[in-house]
């Protein structure tokens, strides 16, 4: 599990029928800092999330667990919201 920012929208026309109606999203990882990292992958919305948002995201089998859907190719999901975080110095 780790946090990330949302930093835009992917469209796909053509995928596999298994992620069909799903909302893909650009996210980039936050380091210990809570600062923005190079690292940015794409992930399913499961909970609303938009532009700008910072997510906590799942990987790997807990992603598709997630959405309930064992044979969709999806290795990241948005399970969170973040609110507020806090970081000790």
């Amino acid at each position: 599990m780790y946090i990330g920012q949302v930093i835009g929208n992917l469209w796909a026309t053509k995928k596999d029928e298994n992620l069909n109606g799903l909302k893909f999203l650009l996210v980039r990882k936050l380091n210990y800092k809570g600062d923005l990292t190079q690292d940015m992958i794409v992930a399913v919305d499961s909970v609303g999330a938009g532009s700008g948002d910072q997510v906590l995201v799942v990987g790997g089998s807990s992603a598709r667990h997630v959405l309930g859907e064992k044979r969709a190719p999806v290795d990241a999901t948005i399970v969170g919201i973040i609110d507020t975080l806090e970081l000790e110095k």
